[in-house]
């Protein structure tokens, strides 16, 4: 199945594996199932960390799952990932064996965090350019979440799926028997659908730049947004400051910054400025 230049890349990146792969292999009589455990038997001599057995009972033949000894890990690739999908089946191999991904540490925590169970189905090609960000990504989520399982199934051995679910393109995801979206997709975005409650938490400038972005404002000059401030353009202008109730309100564009008491008497302007800044010296 592999020619001699892909096993020696191969086994170049199966010596960044840490922890034992435990290849569980459905197969029958037919010429796939015969394909898929050459693959296997061949990836299985590149590596002393990876074993592979053969399992009773599955609901797709021919399969296999990943996994590792004390490791709550549910991945699995129901057909033969060649094509675009053996970069897919090598990512796995290295996940479930303990290699670090290479994801931000905030999206890391946010799919360990997630409660609940999600039961994942994608129909990929062997052709598609797309699948394999789908792929991967849930591969992923599957190997940090024990409440999450992932299986990718090869649409072309699988008709009969593929009929009854009017499947139509690929990759086409399913959530728990749902369909769950389609086309392609990163591990953050299928996080945002799946985690409703998460915060998307933006960093917001300090009071003091606040509140000396809203004086060059009043004085009605052109105003240079700082970078920190969210989806603002270098070239904006900060409109001037509105009264309500007794309060200066200090807004960019729909949201109000600040709130500051307004002063008394005909020098407000200039007695407002010190006193905004002893009030948010101490915020």
């Amino acid at each position: 199945m592999l020619d001699a230049n892909l096993k020696t890349q191969l086994k170049a990146y199966l010596e960044r594996v840490t922890r034992p792969v435990v290849i569980t292999a459905f197969a029958d009589d037919g010429a796939k199932s015969r394909d898929m455990l050459e693959l296997l038997e061949e990836i299985r001599e590149l590596s002393d960390k990876i074993t592979v057995t053969r399992g009773d009972d599955a609901a797709r033949v021919p399969s296999f799952a990943l996994s590792s000894p004390g490791e709550d890990i549910s991945l699995t690739f129901a057909g033969l990932p060649m094509g675009h999908e053996f970069t897919s089946l090598v990512l796995a191999l290295l996940q479930v064996g303990g290699y670090p991904p290479k994801l931000e540490q905030a999206v890391l925590d946010q799919i360990r965090g997630l409660e609940g169970s999600f039961k994942f189905e994608t129909y990929f090609s062997l052709s598609c350019q797309n699948c394999p960000d789908v792929v991967q990504a849930l591969n992923l989520m599957a190997v940090l979440n024990p409440g999450i399982e992932h299986v990718a199934i090869d649409g072309a051995l699988f008709q009969p799926e593929v009929e009854a679910r009017q499947i139509m393109s690929v990759p086409a995801i399913y959530l728990n028997g749902q369909p769950f979206a389609s086309g392609r997709m990163s591990a953050e975005e299928i996080l945002a659908k799946i985690d409703t409650g998460a915060a998307i938490v933006r960093p917001m400038p300090s009071m003091r730049r606040r509140l000396s972005t809203f004086w060059s404002s009043v004085a009605g000059r052109p105003v240079r947004l700082r970078r920190s401030m969210p989806r603002a353009r270098a070239s904006a202008r900060v409109s001037r400051p509105s009264v309500s109730a007794g309060r200066c309100l200090i807004r960019w564009r729909s949201r109000i910054l600040s709130r500051c008491p307004i002063p008394k008497g005909r020098n407000w302007p200039r007695r407002w400025k010190p006193m905004c800044e002893n009030m948010m010296s101490r915020s």
